[in-house]
């Protein structure tokens, strides 16, 4: 077993998620006979955010190999780190760090590739939609990611900001985001939809698509799992 080490709180809700999963797909996997090592790491979304907001991606790369610093320190075999946007600059950072990085794009373009779509919608923060990471990823396995309209984008960025990630979940708020996705089916032909923010999974399930919804919180904590319990 591997010891798993979380950069967390980016943000605390999908934290909490990611440990809820982690534990017991663990714990199924070992037919209930141990739990998980693991070490987390909280660090503050705020501060995030405000390197995001003013561009300051050097920054924000610098600041999250401090943290996986930590966990490295504290005796993890490998990292991750809990959220969409910062993977932005998750080739500087796993560049700069001395245990494996698991990133989140990789693992969710695996699960694309498994399910075998060509085409998927992108839902996740502004800085998210707005950059090209995923689709760099993707692209080499000839998937192909679209985003919502601008008008759309600042509405789930908003939401996702000042609401959900705040713990606040509200039925409007879900139904026009379905709306959204409904919309990219029938007018840009998704064949699935990435809920690239791990606070989405919180107010979208994936039982309520008609396509396949690609939660990114479960398949990077499950793949955390695999991880841990390989014997590379």
């Amino acid at each position: 077993m591997k010891r798993i080490g979380m950069i967390g709180g980016l943000g605390p809700e999908a934290t909490l998620e990611y440990y809820r999963i982690i534990t017991e797909t663990f714990h199924e996997r070992q037919s209930g006979s141990a739990y998980p090592e693991m070490v987390i790491y909280s660090m503050d979304v705020r501060k995030a955010l405000r390197m995001a907001e003013a561009g300051q991606w050097s920054e924000l790369a610098e600041w999250l190999s401090g943290g996986v610093s930590v966990l490295e320190k504290a005796g993890a075999a490998f990292a991750f780190i809990s959220a969409n946007t910062p993977h932005i600059v998750f080739d500087e950072v796993r560049e700069a760090a001395r245990i494996p990085l698991i990133s989140i794009v990789e693992e969710t373009c695996r699960a694309a590739r498994e399910l075998k779509l060509a085409k998927v919608g992108l839902l996740g923060t502004r800085f998210t939609m707005q950059a090209t990471f995923y689709q760099n990823v993707f692209s080499r396995d000839g998937i192909e990611v679209v985003v919502p309209s601008t008008e759309e984008q600042d509405y789930i960025h908003t939401k996702l900001i000042d609401e959900i990630g705040l713990g606040h979940i509200v039925d409007s708020t879900r139904q026009r985001l379905l709306e959204i996705i409904r919309r990219m089916i029938d007018e840009q032909g998704i064949e699935g939809v990435v809920l690239g923010c791990t606070e989405l999974p919180l107010i979208i399930t994936e039982e309520a698509g008609e396509v396949p919804f690609l939660n990114t919180t479960r398949i990077h904590a499950e793949s955390a799992v695999r991880y841990s319990l390989s014997q590379a």
